[in-house]
C-alpha cells in the first residue's frame, strides 16, 4: 500500500495534533486530510515553515498561561453574584446553568467567559454560595465563588 506523508494542519483523533508529521496512507491523504484543509502534503520547506509557527505558538501559550495564572487569582479572590426568582418555599424558579454563571462571572471580572469553561457542583437550584471550577488555561483551572440570591 502506498503511504504519504503529510503535516497536520489540526489536531485529527488517532493522527496527532497541528503540526505533527504523520505518515498516511494515499487514499485518506488526498481524499479526506487534504481537502477539508486539516492537512498539507510533506516538503521540507513546509516542514521548516511549521517548525517556526510551532516555536511561536509555544511562545504565545507561556504567555498565555501566565494570563491565566493571573486570572486564576482574580477568580479565586472573589465572588460574583447571581440574582434569580425563588418561590414562598426559598426555592428556586429553574436552576442555575453554567451559561449564568459564565455571565457573572464576565460581568465582575469583565474577562469573557464561555459556558463550557464552567463546570457547576451538580444542581442548583436553592439560593446559597457555591463553587465552581473554571477552565481558564489548558493546564490551568480556577475555583470561582457565586452567590445564588433569591428574589420574590
Amino acid at each position: 500500500m502506498a503511504t504519504k506523508k503529510v503535516i497536520l494542519n489540526q489536531e485529527v483523533d488517532g493522527l496527532g495534533a497541528a503540526g505533527d508529521v504523520v505518515e498516511v496512507k494515499a487514499g485518506y491523504a488526498r481524499n479526506l486530510l487534504i481537502p477539508r484543509g486539516w492537512a498539507t502534503t510533506w516538503s521540507a520547506g513546509a516542514e521548516k515553515q511549521i517548525e517556526s509557527l510551532r516555536k511561536s505558538r509555544q511562545a504565545r501559550q507561556l504567555a498565555d498561561r501566565d494570563e491565566a495564572l493571573a486570572l486564576k487569582e482574580k477568580l479565586e479572590g472573589s465572588s460574583a453574584k447571581i440574582e434569580m426568582k425563588a418561590g414562598q418555599n426559598n426555592r428556586l424558579f429553574g436552576a442555575v446553568t453554567a451559561a449564568l454563571v459564565a455571565d457573572a462571572l464576565t460581568e465582575a471580572h469583565g474577562t469573557t467567559f464561555d459556558r463550557r469553561q464552567i463546570a457547576l457542583p451538580g444542581h442548583v437550584k436553592e439560593p446559597g454560595s457555591y463553587t465552581a471550577t473554571v477552565r481558564v488555561h489548558d493546564e490551568i483551572t480556577a475555583n470561582a465563588k457565586f452567590d445564588v440570591i433569591g428574589k420574590r
